[in-house]
């Protein structure tokens, strides 16, 4: 135990999700030795990010106006639906630079252990954005581990009746892994998702 702003500071910083106490400890004194200038500069960001960036009135992406940068751009194809759970999925389909489409950032998964159910999440809106017709195939692409799993039954569930082409990414072993460690829950889907081989 620190004394009052040290120990004020280390228990901050231990609130935040992956931070335990020797890590907290530890930015906390790597932020005591830091340049003033360099501490200043950390603090007025985190002031901004809370003060200017919100959510996506569309897709609930992060974003810094109304619309984020992907709804705003009319080259993306409003035909494409990309539904992920949380904006940091976003980014990572994106880096793939393979999905042209849009989003729909439900902002979680379906967890009832954890007491998130569908009305947690942004499944209503989802549902309205596919109204109008100009949606013709959703991509479901939820963790694939159990809350993902259920979040996205559920959804296709929900929209199946709507008539829309929906579609689950797909899932298995990694490149550069051994089958021997693979469990069996991703060996299973390896062999649900296992396509024709050219020869060619």
């Amino acid at each position: 135990m620190y004394e009052g702003i040290v120990q004020d500071l280390i228990d901050e910083l231990g609130r935040l999700p992956g931070i335990g106490p020797k890590s907290a400890q530890r930015i906390a004194f790597h932020l005591l030795a830091a340049d003033p200038v360099d501490v200043r500069r950390l603090a007025t960001a985190l002031i901004e990010v809370k003060d200017k960036v919100r959510f996506c009135r569309s897709c609930f992406n992060v974003a810094q106006s109304e619309l984020c940068r992907i709804c705003a751009d009319p080259r993306r194809d409003q035909a494409l639906i990309c539904v992920v759970e949380e904006p940091k999925d976003v980014v990572a389909i994106e880096r793939t630079r393979e999905f042209r489409g849009r989003y729909h950032v439900l902002g979680g998964a379906i967890n009832p252990i954890g007491g998130v159910g569908p009305d947690d999440l942004h499944i209503r809106e989802l549902i309205a954005r596919l109204a109008d017709g100009t949606v013709t195939e959703l991509i479901l692409a939820t963790d694939p581990n159990t809350e993902g799993e259920v979040t996205a039954s559920y959804l296709a569930r929900q929209i199946g009746p709507m008539g829309l082409r929906v579609t689950r990414l797909a899932s298995g072993l990694p490149m550069g892994g051994d089958l021997e460690w693979a469990d069996e829950v991703t060996l299973g889907r390896a062999f649900e998702g296992r396509r024709v081989v050219n020869a060619s």
